[in-house]
Order: structure tokens, then C-alpha cells, then sequence
């Protein structure tokens, strides 16, 4: 049986990651062309996020890649031939995002190493669902909440 990171070892030699100072710095380079994908629930990005960044959600992914779906998203069909960040909490979900958008077609995509944990950790601005400022602290205890125990195994 494959286990949530098997899936996420196995896509990591094929996609190319990003830590957050590279990512920074590409922002700083490239401006706007860069698109930012969170691809977090919205109750998550409501909470913290990347300024600018748009939220489209793992689960509909692919649809919203597409055109002709309730869930596509014209912004993201229209950037397969702009850099696309790709960002979550932790750098999985972006990973396995990046992945799957490669093989959609889209041609400068990078994975959030480390994610917005990492990101934050680097101490790079984050806003909330209103667009004000999350102080650093904040954030931390955001993301390190962990798992709840009904989500941890049996012992």
C-alpha cells in the first residue's frame, strides 16, 4: 500500500522546487508575470496567504486548468507559458500540484519548498483573507498546530 508522501517522494526528481529566498527573489525579478497558485482549502487561505496569490484548491485542480469545467479558472488555463509558483502549508500538495500541471502543459512550473511554513519561517510577508498584514508570530502558531490526536493513528 502507498502512503500521502510515497505519492510526493515519487513526483519530487521531476519537478523543480524552489526555498522561499529563490522564490523572493524570482518574485523581485519577474514582477507580476509571476503567477502565485495556493493550492490550499480556502478556509486555510482565508486565514494566511501570500499577497496576490490566487486560491484554487487541489481537489479541483485539474478542472480549473482547463477550459469548459465549472471550476476553471481563465487566469491559470492562461499562465502555461507564465512561472507559475505553486505554494501550500508544508510543500507536499504544491509538489504533487507542480506535478500534475507539468504534465498539463504548463512549462515554467516550481514548487514552494518548504511552503508558507517555510516562507513564514524566512519571515516574507503574509497577509489574511481582508489582505492585512499576519505578524510573524501569528503565522508561527498557525503553522504549528499540527494534527489534532483523533487525527493521529491508534495507538
Amino acid at each position: 500500500m502507498k502512503h500521502y508522501k510515497d505519492f510526493v517522494e515519487e513526483v519530487l526528481p521531476g519537478i523543480r522546487e524552489l526555498f522561499p529566498w529563490d522564490a523572493e527573489e524570482m518574485m523581485k525579478e519577474k514582477g507580476d508575470a509571476v503567477l502565485v497558485l495556493d493550492t490550499r482549502e480556502p478556509y486555510e487561505f482565508d486565514r494566511m496567504h501570500i499577497e496576490g496569490a490566487l486560491n484554487v484548491p487541489r481537489g479541483i485542480l485539474e478542472p480549473a486548468c482547463e477550459w469548459g469545467y465549472e471550476e476553471t479558472v481563465p487566469e491559470l488555463v492562461q499562465a502555461r507559458e507564465r512561472p507559475v509558483l505553486v505554494v501550500c502549508r508544508s510543500g507536499n500538495r504544491s509538489a504533487l500540484a507542480a506535478h500534475v500541471m507539468q504534465l498539463m502543459g504548463y512549462r515554467e512550473v516550481y514548487s514552494l519548498k518548504t511552503g508558507l511554513r517555510g516562507w513564514n519561517d524566512y519571515e516574507l510577508p503574509l497577509v489574511d483573507g481582508a489582505g492585512n498584514p499576519v505578524d510573524i508570530e501569528t503565522a508561527d502558531e498557525y503553522f504549528n498546530e499540527g494534527p489534532r490526536p483523533e487525527q493521529l493513528p491508534p495507538k
